[in-house]
Parts: structure tokens; C-alpha cells; sequence
């Protein structure tokens, strides 16, 4: 077994192999204080006809290791939960690209979480891990990589803090990084500026360090030999003929802008040249005698087809980005700056809560908000705690928004994150816990793609829910940057399309509000970034949003007036307000055993929740139930005040006076002396028990009795009537 152990923020760590799971490739266990995850990673043996690098990632939370058994009837983990394919989809984005592209053997990385400190989150040690592991095993990879989260609290940075200092910080992000590069970033912030982004990614990457010194002594004392990987076969004589053949027609193609006509003119294009140079594997049967060269004539013939397909997709690559760096024009004509046409639509069904449709280009989402009660809020049953989330947002990627043919199942591992990115970009500008009653699902319907619908999701759901009357804090856009990179020159492109995210080096999509970012996300497809390109991509990135923002104002300025959230609701939104009343008034609002919140649900049609702190949550499904259910705790409720008038009912007579219901669960004591002016000699002369009486509150002690007087209410009657 070998082991590495260094100082990180005060605490711990280490990262060790030889010990568990020793049949994998590579395995480590890398611990932080009190946890530890195991990472391992294997490779299959090459499948035949792969085209692609089949890389699955799996980061599984065990719910023993926080000491935890799970709920639910089997008792037992499931399915991956949202954060678990959250994690997994970090560590493959940061993977993924530095494999060598000639690599195509089956692999498999999992992490799994064996103990769990208490207060501190596991995520950053499984993505440690998982470079760690491919280090030390034979699967080829230039060199490791290494991931910290850095937070922004009481205006410090601090990577990798518990996960309290994390929830209160107003900078939250995941970084991932090589020795001179970033590689992946994932976060969100409290409307950060800029300039605060580029030096928390700073400081983040300058924490990274220790972590990849301590995976390259690892590596040289438990390192094993690399295999070798061939680079994909390219024929120049293949690539001579297909240039002469289609370069011409590549560029002609390259320039239409409607995506579904430049795709079909791709298409046509790679069929007619792989007729043209496969024609002399048509007569293999006649020319080969037996079934084996037949057999082998017809493989050669499917894997020419397969490097025209190659080398056709590479040559159309090339165009695109020589004309980008060359021309600084892109492929539907646009500048470098320039964002596609914007055009908004609110309320996109006015039967909805809340609703929008945003069109940029040709990507399109439909956003539709639904307002809820505490009832609707989604349980998440974490490693280390249960919770409840009152908004959550929903991402639909149907295959019809790319005009493709798939079966409809659950959501996959993109629709996942690209629904987390957007939550986590809007959730910044929600109004606070106090201010919301509703709990709010939003759901993102991409009817069309064509380039970063995850950002169009932003723009149609904060549009939405202001067309739903939720008091957002400020409107939230977002955009989508690409870059184009060879040498020394380069091309920061703004509101890319899907063949630039494609074909190109960088995605980078950035959320915000007007005064700064709310989320961010970047994935390199390159090994190096200057910190020079990043900052100019964030302030480019900075005008392109600032320019949505305004054509979102511009398009819903007759239906939300001065760019903020409507005043009313849908008259099909449900209705909802909080109550408060002493805590031991409580037992008067349940009844025994629920009887009179149960009558009250029952005859007002709306729902009622309680808590210990006297705070009461009244949601109903229109303005009438909501009246009538508050109408009715008010009157069950309700406190005695002094001076106020009040019709009573005498509930009993004893020799000293009555005692009056002045409403429902509260009487008080409406003594002799005051049942009228003069002498009384005995109560019942002047009332019974069963008795309607006007009374008047004089006071209420400190103990909550309640002194009445029916002598000073018939006196403020008289004054009132003269």
C-alpha cells in the first residue's frame, strides 16, 4: 500500500491505493478528516465498430456512511439521486476531453462514498479521486487533474469549507484544473461582479496546486506503465480526394443559416461522395472467389465509408473555423458579438399560472410556472440531512426539438444538469423564505435547439414567473460563449450555435441580472486557457447579456410594465397568506384530535398549516375559500381587545356574576358590578345562561383573564345613539 498525507485548510488528507479494491485498474481511496471515498477505474477490452469514447462516470453516496439507514419501504439505495448524477456529471466533463482521441476502449470510473464527516460534503474528494485512480492505472491520460469548491464568506475566499460556510456564502463554485489551466467550472453567486469571478477562479486554481503534487507522488510510487494509443488512421490520399471532391461544396453549405437545410445539405453531400468513392467495393463479391475475401472486401468497404464520414465532419470543421478566425464571420453570417434575434412572449397560455416563450434564434422554450402550498414541497433525503425544497425547476429535453426519433423515458443525466444550472442561475434572485408563500415548480419545455437551450431556460422561466406575480428581486438572462483557439490566435464568440459548441474549444454559459452572475459553467475542450481570454469572455459574455435583458424588457412591456413581476395573480393561481397567533392558542385552532382545523378545511375548502411557532399558512384554490378560511381561524383565534365592544353568549351564572363566550374558546368574566347601573342582588335578574349581551372589554392580565362590563357597553350604545 502507498499513501500521500498533506495539510489542506487544516484538516487532513490523503489519497492511498493498494489497499481496497485491488482487482480494479486503478484504485484509490482518498480521505479528508473523517471521510473517505473509493474511487476505482476499468477498462473493457475494445469493442469492434466504436466510433466514440463509451466513458461512464458513477459517483454513489452509501447512506451508511453518515450512519444514516435509508428511508423508504426497501431500506435500501436506489436510483442515483439528482446530487449523486450531478457530481457524476462534473467528473466526466472534466475527464472526458484530456483522454487521447484515438482511445476508444470501454471505461468505467466510481466513486463511492465510505464515510461521511459530519457537516462536510464528499463531491470534491470522489472528483480527486477519480484522476488519481486513472494516474495510477494503465488507461492513458497526460497528466492529473485536480478539483476544489471555493466559496466567498464575509468576503473571504476559502476553498473547500464545511458545507454551513458553503450555504451562507455569496460565491459557490466547483473548479477543476490542470497545472496551467482551468478545465471545468461549475457555480453560482449572489449577483458577483466579474472581476470577483476571475479572482475566486484564481485563488481556486491556486489551491488545486497541492493536490496535483500530491497525485504526481503517488503516481511515481505506485504508477503503472501507460498502454499506447494510436492516433485515428487518417489516408492523405482519401483526404486529397474528398477536398477535391466537396471543399467547395462544404463551404457553400457551411454558410446557410437555417440549421435543419444546412444539415440536409451535409447529408446529401456525405452520401453523394461516399457513393462516388466506395463504387469499386460494389463488385467485391465478383471479385474476390471466396466467402472470407467477400466478407473481408465488405468490411474494408464499411470502414472506407466510415473515414469519408470522418474526414467529411474534420474538413467541415476546419471551414468553419478558419472563416471564424480568418474572416471573424461565423456560420449564419453574424460577428463575433453579435446575438441572434430575440423575441418574447407573455403569457404564452394565459390559463397557466405564470407562463412564457422564448425564441432566440432557433432555439425556443416554452417556461411555464405553477404555484403551490407547503404541501407541494419535494422532500430530499440527503447523505447527512432531510429537507424540503419550495422551488424546483424541471428541464424537458423532448427528441422532437432537434427533429429526432427517440422514445420517450425518464430524464437523462443532461436534463438533469442543464435543469440545475438554470435553477441555481434564477433561484439567486427569488424572494426570501419569509416573503414566499407558494411553493413554485418551473418547467422548461425546449420546443426547439439550436444552441444553448439550458440559457434560453433562464430567460423563459424568469419571465414566467413574473408573469405569475412572484416578486423576484431582478430579471435574470443568460448567454452561451464559444471560443475558437489555434495558436495564438483566437475568437470569442458570443450566443453560439450548436455546430460552434460542437466544432468548437470552449463552452461557457454565464447568468446574471444586471448588477452581476447568478451561475456559471465552462467546459474546455482544449488543454489551456489565458486568464487574459477568460476575463475578455466575461465581459463579453456581460454585453451579451445585458442585451437580452433588454430585448426581454422590450418585448413584455405591455404586460409587465417597468420589466417587473405582475401586482396580481392568475386568477387561476391559488391563493395564500400567512396568520399569526400565540402558540397557546393553538390547541383552541386543532381541537381534540384535529376536529375543528379538519371542519374548517372541509367547509372552506382550502388547507391550513401550523407550526410550534404560532405561524399559520393558509393556501386555498381561489380568493372566496381563502376569505372564508380565514374568516374562520380569525374567529377561533382571535384576541380579546380592550375597549372593543363584543355580542356574547352567557355560558354560566354563579353568585359573583357570568362568564361570556365572546367568541368561539375565549370567555371572560362579566362581574355583578358591571351588569348594569345600580345594585344587582342576584345575576339572574338580569341574564340566564344561553344570554345574548353586549359587553365591553376593560381589561385583560397578564394571565390572559378577561374583565367585561355590560354596564359600560349599554353607556358607549346611549353616548353613541345621542
Amino acid at each position: 500500500m502507498e499513501k500521500v498525507e498533506l495539510d489542506l485548510n487544516g484538516k487532513p488528507f490523503g489519497i492511498e491505493t493498494g489497499r481496497l479494491a485491488k482487482q480494479s485498474n486503478g484504485s484509490v481511496v482518498v480521505t479528508y478528516g473523517a471521510s473517505a471515498v473509493l474511487v476505482t477505474v476499468n477498462r473493457a477490452k475494445p469493442r469492434e465498430g466504436i466510433d466514440f469514447f463509451p466513458l461512464t462516470v458513477d459517483y454513489v453516496e452509501k447512506v451508511y456512511a453518515a450512519g444514516r439507514i435509508p428511508g423508504g419501504f426497501f431500506k435500501r439505495e436506489g436510483r442515483l439521486t439528482e446530487k449523486e448524477i450531478l457530481t457524476s456529471r462534473f467528473i466526466d466533463r472534466a475527464l472526458r476531453p484530456l483522454f487521447p482521441s484515438g482511445y476508444r476502449d470501454e471505461t468505467q470510473v466510481t466513486a463511492t462514498v465510505l464515510a461521511c464527516e459530519d457537516g462536510w460534503d464528499t463531491d470534491m474528494l470522489a472528483f480527486v479521486g477519480a484522476s488519481a485512480a486513472v494516474m495510477t492505472s494503465d488507461l492513458p491520460f497526460p497528466g492529473p487533474i485536480g478539483a476544489v469548491r471555493v466559496c466567498r464568506a464575509d468576503g473571504k475566499f476559502v476553498a473547500n469549507p464545511d458545507v454551513e460556510t458553503a450555504a451562507g456564502a455569496d460565491i459557490n463554485m466547483i473548479v477543476a484544473g490542470s497545472r496551467d489551466a482551468l478545465v471545468m467550472v461549475e457555480g453560482g453567486a449572489d449577483q458577483a461582479a466579474e472581476a470577483d469571478m476571475i479572482a475566486a477562479l484564481r485563488f481556486a486554481h491556486d489551491a488545486i496546486q497541492p493536490i496535483l503534487d500530491a497525485q504526481d507522488d503517488l503516481v511515481r510510487r505506485a504508477g503503472k506503465t501507460k498502454i499506447e494509443v494510436s492516433a485515428p488512421e487518417t489516408d492523405p490520399d482519401l483526404r486529397a480526394k474528398i477536398e477535391g471532391l466537396a471543399l467547395s461544396r462544404i463551404q457553400e453549405a457551411s454558410r446557410i443559416v437555417d440549421k435543419k437545410k444546412r444539415y440536409g445539405a451535409f447529408d446529401a453531400l456525405e452520401a453523394e461522395v461516399k457513393s462516388q468513392l466506395s463504387a469499386e467495393f460494389k463488385s467485391a463479391p465478383r471479385s474476390f472467389g471466396t466467402l472470407a475475401d467477400v466478407e473481408k472486401a465488405q468490411a474494408a468497404a464499411k470502414k472506407y465509408g466510415k473515414q469519408v464520414g470522418e474526414t467529411l465532419h474534420d474538413v467541415r470543421a476546419e471551414v468553419m473555423r478558419a472563416r471564424i478566425l480568418d474572416d471573424s464571420t461565423r456560420i449564419d453570417g453574424r460577428g463575433l458579438t453579435d446575438i441572434r434575434s430575440i423575441e418574447c412572449t407573455v403569457p404564452a397560455y394565459p390559463r397557466l399560472h405564470g407562463s412564457a416563450v422564448f425564441q432566440r434564434g432557433e432555439t425556443q422554450a416554452l417556461c411555464a410556472a405553477t404555484l403551490g402550498g407547503g404541501r407541494d414541497e419535494q422532500l430530499i433525503e440527503g447523505l447527512q440531512e432531510t429537507y424540503y425544497k419550495n422551488f424546483y425547476l424541471h428541464y424537458n429535453f423532448p427528441p422532437f426539438s432537434v427533429g429526432e426519433v427517440r422514445p420517450l423515458r425518464g430524464p437523462n443525466r443532461r436534463e438533469i444538469g442543464h435543469g440545475a444550472l438554470a435553477d441555481r442561475a434564477i433561484r439567486a434572485v427569488l424572494p426570501d423564505d419569509e416573503d414566499n408563500l407558494f411553493t413554485i415548480r418551473l418547467v422548461s419545455e425546449v420546443l426547439e435547439s439550436n444552441g444553448s437551450s439550458s440559457m434560453a431556460t433562464v430567460c423563459g422561466g424568469i419571465l414566467a414567473l413574473m408573469d405569475a406575480g412572484i416578486a423576484i428581486k431582478a430579471p435574470v438572462a443568460g448567454i452561451a460563449m464559444g471560443l475558437i483557439q489555434e495558436g495564438d490566435r483566437n475568437a470569442i464568440l458570443s450566443d453560439i450555435l450548436g455546430d460552434e459548441d460542437h466544432l468548437g474549444d470552449m463552452d461557457f454559459k454565464v447568468a446574471g441580472t444586471r448588477e452581476g452572475i447568478t451561475a456559471i459553467q465552462m467546459d474546455l475542450k482544449i488543454e489551456g486557457l489565458d486568464w487574459n481570454v477568460m476575463e475578455r469572455a466575461l465581459a463579453q459574455a456581460r454585453d451579451g447579456r445585458l442585451h437580452i435583458l433588454d430585448c426581454m424588457e422590450r418585448d413584455t412591456r405591455e404586460e409587465l410594465p417597468g420589466f417587473a413581476a405582475r401586482t396580481e395573480l392568475s386568477r387561476y393561481a391559488p391563493r395564500t397568506v400567512t396568520l399569526w397567533i400565540k402558540p397557546d392558542r393553538i390547541r383552541d385552532l386543532i381541537g381534540p384530535g384535529g376536529k375543528v382545523i379538519r371542519s374548517i378545511q372541509e367547509v372552506s375548502g382550502a388547507k391550513i398549516d401550523v407550526d410550534d411557532s404560532g405561524r399559520i399558512n393558509i393556501f386555498a384554490p381561489n380568493g372566496d375559500a381563502l376569505d372564508r378560511c380565514q374568516s374562520m381561524v380569525e374567529d377561533i383565534t382571535q384576541e380579546a381587545e380592550v375597549g372593543k365592544l363584543y355580542v356574547g353568549k352567557v355560558k354560566r351564572v354563579t353568585d359573583f356574576g357570568a362568564f361570556v363566550e365572546i367568541f368561539p374558546g375565549t370567555d371572560g368574566l362579566l362581574h355583578i358590578s358591571e351588569l348594569t347601573e345600580g345594585r344587582v342582588d342576584r345575576v339572574e335578574d338580569v341574564c340566564v345562561e344561553g344570554d345574548e349581551v353586549m359587553v365591553k372589554c376593560l381589561d385583560v392580565d397578564p394571565s390572559g383573564k378577561i374583565r367585561l362590563s355590560r354596564r359600560a357597553a349599554i353607556a358607549e350604545g346611549a353616548a353613541a345613539t345621542s
